[in-house]
């Protein structure tokens, strides 16, 4: 039975990884930073002031370590700049020296993100391409991907990258969907940023956990980075459009037309790699709106 820990286990893309992993035969640690004694055989606490993972590595041997911590948020990286590189690039290197010192035949992946790329210069986009970041927290995911780069070639550990697109589903409160529900909760005419044909390559989390599961099984581990998505292209004003149909009400709303500083305009992914690890979308869009949309209005 493989042994995995999961740092971030309280998170949105963490804490779905944790159990659809235990649902799946494998043995699951988790690890963060809020306490919970319920887990306390198989969970590390982890000190938010100053982390330090030695604890997590040095008594137990993991087959696989999965990093889904970090800040998430470009706005917050325009403001808080240090904070972000903290919690997106020096973590990564805490982690992968604990894996050096404690555990060196432990294999990670490093959840980064499409925001790497910026505005690329052609769609698809494929791994290949350059770094173009437009944000800080863009900037400190590209550097948490040459940390591990870094940490396969100069100290053989086994690593790679997920450049994650654009996830979605339950547990996520924050981004599009969540600012979409929380704007129509509030009544009136909903203002939306951009102009609606903009375009993301959506991934809902039940499919998220999936292709991490696929790259966990056939990744080569070479501190390669690798696309996640699910190749569609779809634009802001039909994604929009779909989640307000899940309403019982009819939503009024409109774009401004002023685009919000950090956000790339036209994304869909190359995902050749990982459809050869095997992997195939399960969730439409639709689908995964829906399960949003009822989780919504139960959680709120």
């Amino acid at each position: 039975m493989n042994k995995t820990v999961v740092i971030g286990s309280k998170g949105f893309i963490g804490s779905h990884l944790k159990k659809y992993l235990e649902a799946n035969g494998s043995e699951v640690w988790g690890a963060d930073v809020v306490a919970d004694y319920a887990e306390s055989d198989r969970y590390f606490l982890i000190d938010a002031s100053n982390s330090d993972y030695k604890t997590v590595f040095e008594n137990r041997r993991f087959d696989l370590c999965v990093n889904c911590s970090g800040a998430a948020s470009v706005p917050d990286s325009l403001q808080k700049p240090l904070r972000d590189y903290h919690l997106n690039t020096v973590n990564v290197f805490k982690i992968l020296e604990a894996i050096r010192t404690n555990s060196p035949g432990c294999r990670f992946i490093n959840l980064s993100s499409a925001a790497v790329y910026g505005n690329p210069e052609s769609l698809p986009v494929q791994e290949g391409m350059k770094y173009n970041p437009m944000s800080p927290y863009g900037f400190h995911k590209m550097m948490s991907e040459q940390v591990c780069e870094e940490y396969h070639r100069f100290f053989g550990l086994k690593t790679c990258s997920l450049r994650i697109f654009s996830a979605f589903g339950e547990g996520l409160k924050k981004q599009l969907f969540w600012d979409l529900y929380q704007k129509a909760k509030a009544g009136g005419k909903v203002s939306l940023f951009g102009s609606g044909r903009e375009s993301r390559d959506f991934i809902y989390i039940r499919d998220l956990v999936r292709a991490i599961e696929a790259v966990a099984g056939h990744a080569d581990f070479e501190g390669e980075a690798i696309n996640i998505a699910n190749g569609q292209e779809v634009y802001i004003e039909e994604c929009v459009r779909t989640f307000y149909e899940q309403f019982d009400e009819k939503v009024n709303y409109a774009f401004s037309g002023k685009a919000r500083e950090g956000d790339p305009d036209n994304w869909v992914a190359d995902i050749s790699r990982l459809k050869n690890m095997g992997y195939t979308q399960k969730y439409s869009l639709e689908e995964g709106l829906k399960n949003y949309y009822r989780w919504a209005k139960e959680t709120d």
